[in-house]
């Protein structure tokens, strides 16, 4: 049985997890017990082609600490079947994720050690250091790390072809553990002992609990020893070819740990707040160029998820340069009306498979040319081009027709969908069968268009009969008058006249989320109430009313259970934004409505980032109470969103 880790009351659960990004695509992550939960839990994880291409080079290590008085370990680990080994877990006094990761330990005799960890910036090196807390002589620290050297969405077994010889140059050593990998190199003021061993069956209960394969060994070349009762230990760990030039070969490890110390501690002091540091994690490099990973441990970026979460976690947050060079780099990329949806983590080949991501991009280029205007920035005219070039050639592809039978109707609204394509963003696949197909006119996809052609009208005349045509037909067409609110979908897989009563969440959109609401008034009021009454939990919206054939309450289980519960019922944190902008927008839009809004819907949210990724928002959660967030612990669209409210829509400045 596993001990309970004394964490804070802060931290609720040693299973909480910690994020430490490098802007290359690369990161390091782990739980607040020590204890890695995931695959993807490592200290050194390296962007080959950031964000893409990621390795895990380094997955941890076992420390412990001799003092006269005995050994005590530091660190904990999981083995096959289910055995936590060896028991330092349990000598966590207390743990803080602000500005970095930071454990104190206090040991048996009443030794206090401190661990810090920390990411640097822009560069593929991680920095470690233990300290003595309470002076006494003969206290020395080793640490035992633990290599792979493979791709970060598979595991490591035992095998002959990793090679453990080591290059050693005073305090500096590499390892090349595989011929295809990028080496590891550690620069430390401790000894270095080279002792090869392998490690087996380190198991990772959150991928065993979501029916995954589980079980890995890890090979360790040796470890590092101290003497801490002389200072503090310092260990740091870089992917070769990554450092970006931040190892100087003159420089000691002390002076190379003072600089990245005092560096990141002034770039994180920047931050006004924990939620502004988190955006920042999102932002990252790809090429020359800049773009948002949709989510951490496992996505990168992603179409649809980047220009939905750009509005919050760099138009809000006043980063327009980053969102003018993101939306420029995509503006590029149009083909037949759509933009890519996803660049696989392996090749260059991007997937055109969204019907909304090319519409979410005309969205993003709204909202980044109003924030210009109104913070009165100088906006170069080729590049207003550009954007306008680029959203008549997704209009005009969209008209003519395009890929999987997206095309413009006669009613003035957009049709899309085949079999055996999912293109909205309810797009979970099991065993090839779409489980939300919404083939036809779905309802959030017609609120984006008519919202993009509102944009257009701006500089296209030609644009403004298909946009008259097209919403007289969606507030005749989509209206549920008995039900008092709105279809999911009309046209039902292309058969006219037929309609998908089905309550979902992404009616919201028609009166929240975009800049122009379809609905006003009454109709929109009981929108809202229906919304919140059915949807509404303090995590976001559910993708499902319960009740509805098909409702699902928790997304747990194997990979087919979780995906046909991915959009059945599971809550999406990102979808407060719209619901929240929309409950404002239906109740006036006034100050009062705004101070309700922070306090019923914002404050619940808010509570939620040292729940599951510590400063942060994850990605889904149970639709039945208690809500357990679920999926990704670090979601890109979450935080942006409720960024976007914190600072946009209910911003305090709008309240006095």
């Amino acid at each position: 049985m596993e001990s309970t880790t004394p964490i804070p009351s802060t931290y609720p659960s040693p299973n909480a997890e910690w994020l430490e990004a490098n802007g290359l695509g690369g990161f390091a992550s782990g739980t607040a017990s020590g204890i890695r939960t995931r695959r993807y839990h490592a200290l050194l994880v390296t962007a080959v082609t950031p964000p893409t291409g990621r390795f895990v080079l380094v997955n941890g290590f076992d420390a412990w600490v001799d003092t006269p008085n005995g050994t005590f370990f530091l660190s904990s680990q999981r083995y096959a079947p289910d055995v936590v080994h060896p028991d330092g877990a349990q000598r966590i006094a207390s743990f803080t994720a602000d500005p970095w990761p930071c454990w104190r330990f206090r040991l048996d005799d009443e030794t206090i050690i401190e661990h810090e960890l920390f990411a640097c910036h822009d560069t593929a090196v991680v920095a470690m250091v233990w300290r003595l807390q309470t002076p006494r002589t003969g206290v020395t620290l080793s640490v035992r790390p633990f290599f792979s050297g493979r791709d970060y969405h598979s595991l490591h077994h035992e095998n002959s072809a990793f090679r453990f010889a080591v290059e050693t140059q005073g305090e500096r050593h590499k390892w090349q553990v595989y011929p295809d990998v990028p080496g590891v190199q550690a620069v430390s003021n401790g000894e270095y002992l080279h002792q090869p061993d392998w490690y087996r069956n380190f198991t990772y209960s959150e991928e065993q609990a979501r029916g995954l394969d589980h079980t890995e060994d890890l090979a360790t070349p040796g470890m590092f020893r101290w003497d801490l009762s002389n200072g503090e230990a310092i260990l740091i760990l870089a992917a070769e070819g990554h450092e970006n030039g931040a190892l100087p070969p003159e420089s000691s490890v002390r002076q190379i740990f003072k600089t990245f110390r005092t560096s990141e501690k002034r770039r994180r002091s920047r931050f006004p707040s924990r939620l502004y540091r988190a955006a920042d994690a999102y932002l990252v490099q790809r090429g020359a160029g800049k773009t948002l990973v949709a989510g951490y441990p496992w996505f990168t970026d992603w179409g649809r998820d980047t220009f939905i979460a750009l509005r919050g976690l760099c138009l809000a947050t006043g980063r327009l340069n980053e969102a003018r060079d993101i939306l420029l780099a995509w503006a590029d990329t149009v083909s037949e009306g759509m933009l890519p949806n996803r660049f696989p983590d392996q090749g260059d080949s991007p997937e055109f498979n969204a019907v909304d991501a090319s519409l979410w991009y005309i969205i993003a280029v709204h909202d980044y040319l109003q924030a210009i205007e109104t913070k009165r920035r100088r906006l170069l005219q080729r590049h207003k081009r550009t954007f306008c070039d680029a959203i008549e050639a997704i209009l005009a592809g969209y008209a003519a027709g395009t890929r999987y039978g997206i095309r413009l109707d006669t009613d003035g609204l957009l049709a899309a969908g085949e079999p055996g394509q999912q293109l909205t963003w309810m797009d979970a696949r099991v065993d090839g069968h779409e489980i939300t197909p919404r083939i036809g006119k779905p309802v959030e996809i017609q609120a984006l268009w008519l919202n993009a052609l509102h944009i257009a009208t701006r500089f296209a005349e030609r644009w403004q009969d298909v946009l008259a045509h097209g919403s007289a037909a969606f507030q005749q067409r989509f209206w549920n008058e008995a039900g008092g609110y709105l279809y999911d979908v009309v046209d039902v897989d292309h058969q006219p006249g037929t309609v998908d009563p089905t309550f979902r969440p992404n009616q919201i959109f028609a009166l929240g989320g975009l800049p122009v609401p379809l609905f006003e008034g009454e109709r929109a009021r009981r929108i809202v109430d229906a919304v919140e009454e059915r949807l509404w939990t303090p995590l976001g919206l559910r993708s499902l009313a319960p009740g509805e054939p098909g409702y699902t309450p928790h997304c747990t289980g194997g990979v087919r259970e979780r995906d046909s519960a991915y959009h059945q019922g599971t809550v999406w944190p990102w979808l407060s934004g719209p619901f929240v902008e929309a409950w404002v927008r239906a109740h006036g839009n006034t100050s009062e409505a705004k101070r309700e809004a922070r306090e019923r819907f914002l404050a619940p949210l808010l509570t939620h980032l040292d729940e599951a990724g510590i400063g942060h928002i994850p990605e889904i959660a149970d639709g039945d109470p208690p809500h357990t967030p679920r999926g990704c612990p670090f979601q890109a669209w979450s935080v942006g969103e409720v960024l976007r409210l914190e600072l946009g829509v209910l911003a305090e400045e709008a309240l006095k």
